[in-house]
């Protein structure tokens, strides 16, 4: 009921936004948001905080570059059926390979190990001309035909992306409820008495990274389209720091709050060239996180949820008075 509480008013949306603001801020900060969305299902589940999230949206990135449409004349195109799939796929591969290689570690180790890793696969697309076309990436990824338009058009790609944002939230819920999700959170919670009981603690962290490519993945599809190409920038530091921001803004231990983070985030990034110089954006970003992390250390979606008990509690104190 909540979900579509919320998806209501988001449906209606294109009837109230011109283009700009459905497909610069709205349907970016949903790509964005989706993205973050796996970052911020490890971190809670899981207790992991991984830094090779758009690592994972870039192999899924890349895949739909490589085996669709550009303009640069590499790569092999497959029919759209095909290629959607083996984009997602191959994120899962990455992410199962990533959770087996951090399976292990926890904390800052976890940390600097998915970092290496988002690092060392930037190195890669940059220097890998073959499989990546080196520095300059991939040009005119043009989104699936739409009619006389296509699904890159602002209405049809805000719809679209809407769609996968949901799907994304719902298999989110879904697979924390089920016994494998379960099972990763007791991984989070008490791996020694897993071990104990003779449950080995591999496959939950490999299946809960698998799971994260899927999301990431999805996201990264959706980012391509919107971007109309991929290259190393799409998957440098920046990129990496930027998702972080967004998941630490809107609250690393809720997942949904990936999508407030993403809204606060691309609304600093459009319009804070009004008020400062561009160059002194990270400068500003930086002081709202800080605030953010001060007034609420658990990021905007667990202040929203204090307030609304505090409200909820006031309401229940006047009528019981």
């Amino acid at each position: 009921m909540r979900l579509l509480f919320v998806l209501l008013p988001l449906v209606l949306v294109p009837l109230i936004a011109n283009d700009f603001w459905l497909s610069q801020v709205i349907t970016r900060a949903l790509i964005l948001g989706i993205i973050a969305l796996s970052l911020c299902f490890l971190a809670t589940y899981l207790g992991v905080v991984s830094f090779a999230q758009v690592t994972l949206a870039g192999v899924a990135g890349y895949a739909i570059a490589y085996f669709g449409p550009n303009t640069v004349g590499l790569g092999i195109p497959l029919p759209l059926i095909v290629t959607i799939p083996l984009a997602l796929i191959l994120a899962m591969l990455a992410g199962a390979m990533i959770g087996y290689v951090a399976r292990r570690s926890r904390g800052i180790y976890a940390i600097m190990i998915t970092l290496a890793i988002g690092v060392a696969f930037f190195y890669f697309t940059r220097q890998n001309y073959v499989l990546f076309n080196g520095f300059t990436g991939f040009s005119g990824v043009i989104p699936p035909a739409l009619g006389d338009g296509n699904w890159g058009d602002a209405v049809p790609l805000y719809y679209l992306t809407l769609l996968v944002a949901t799907i994304c939230v719902v298999l989110v819920q879904g697979f924390v409820r089920s016994p494998l999700g379960l099972a990763v959170q007791a991984v989070r919670d008490a791996p020694g008495r897993l071990l104990a009981l003779g449950i080995p603690t591999t496959l939950p962290i490999v299946a809960a990274f698998a799971f994260s490519g899927l999301i990431a993945g999805s996201g990264g599809i959706l980012n391509v389209w919107y971007q109309e190409r991929v290259s190393s920038f799409s998957v440098g530091i920046g990129p990496i720091i930027d998702i972080l921001i967004i998941a630490v803004i809107g609250g690393l231990r809720h997942p949904t709050g990936a999508f407030v983070g993403a809204i606060v985030y691309v609304v600093l990034d459009i319009f804070a060239i009004d008020l400062i110089d561009r160059d002194r954006f990270n400068l500003l970003i930086g002081i709202v996180l800080l605030l953010i992390i001060i007034a609420a250390p658990n990021g905007l979606s667990q202040l929203a949820i204090d307030w609304a008990k505090k409200l909820r509690g006031g309401a229940a104190t006047s009528r019981k008075t």
